[in-house]
């Protein structure tokens, strides 16, 4: 788009209370909350992969390695959307926006984190691991958001895979191989992002259009993208059925999975329905709780069953 944007004027990066940093606003670059959903379906991943329970070795040093890796790339997307975020209301603040952390200074910190998250991976997990989880990094720091984000409304569903891989990382980590099971995680996320954050950009259409950024509700309008927020809620409710179909779960997750999907699409239908940003925003919410509850029941049944 070539809508010109309008850029607040960041703080002066040499003034007393620009340089004031804590480490507080380290922490806020690698977005801690975004990093621990991820590190919930690494985890559980990691659980899946075997019907005991897997080494704690490996659940500590493969989170931590791929915590390391996610806030690395979370951190380069705060300094190629510094511009974006002094537009956006709920990105104005962040450090790098603000002039706070310099863009050098905060690459710097994503090179170390990323580093170090390689080294605790090769050496304390398995070199599959390490790999898969740095492609994942240049997935999401890379191709969506130097690239995708910008050049078309499909951004979210295209660059969706990268940010679908953490339960495959945590499977890899405990067996050392790809196996279709653990695809079916990776499938379940990736089926769940679009829904999830086309809700998001219903709420946040007029600051995405500001912005500049090609989301679904601004370059063809709410109702389009109201329609296919059902249309992708139905694909997940049936991608979530798939571990009971292969044999993956139980009945406990069957129940729990269509509890929780048929919950979705009442969302995505009243959405459609209504065209209510407030719906959207709660659309988006329950997206969250539906995933979190949807990897516990999973895991639930699983421990039930072996």
């Amino acid at each position: 788009m070539s809508e010109q944007v309008d850029v607040l004027p960041a703080r002066n990066p040499t003034s007393q209370s620009a340089r004031a940093i804590s480490w507080r606003d380290y922490l806020e670059l690698t977005k801690p909350n975004v990093v621990a959903l991820m590190i919930l379906t690494s985890a559980i991943g990691m659980l899946l992969a075997t019907s005991g329970l897997p080494s704690l070795s490996v659940l500590i040093w493969g989170n931590l390695g791929i915590a390391f890796l996610a806030g690395a790339a979370a951190v380069v997307n705060h300094v190629v959307d510094q511009k974006i975020d002094t537009v956006m209301a709920r990105t104005r603040k962040r450090p790098v926006a603000t002039g706070k952390i310099s863009p050098v200074e905060a690459i710097v910190f994503a090179t170390l984190l990323a580093s170090v998250g390689m080294v605790v991976l090769m050496w304390q997990v398995n070199h599959l691991t390490a790999w898969l989880t740095l492609a994942s990094l240049v997935g999401y720091a890379g191709v969506y958001t130097l690239f995708l984000k910008r050049a078309t409304p499909q951004n979210i569903t295209i660059g969706g895979l990268a940010g679908a891989m953490p339960p495959l990382l945590g499977w890899t980590a405990v067996t050392g191989q790809v196996e279709g099971h653990a695809l079916l995680l990776v499938l379940i996320i990736f089926a769940w992002t679009p829904p999830h954050f086309w809700a998001l950009a219903i709420h946040r259409k007029e600051e995405y259009a500001k912005a500049g950024i090609p989301m679904l509700p601004v370059t063809h309008g709410n109702k389009f993208t109201e329609l296919h927020i059902l249309l992708y809620t139905l694909m997940l409710l049936a991608v979530s059925l798939l571990p009971f179909v292969t044999g993956m779960s139980g009945w406990i997750y069957l129940a729990g999975a269509l509890a929780l999907g048929l919950r979705f699409l009442q969302y995505a239908i009243r959405l459609l329905k209504g065209d209510d940003r407030r719906v959207a925003l709660n659309t988006f919410k329950y997206s969250i709780t539906y995933l979190m509850a949807l990897f516990v029941v999973l895991l639930v049944d699983h421990y039930v069953f072996f």
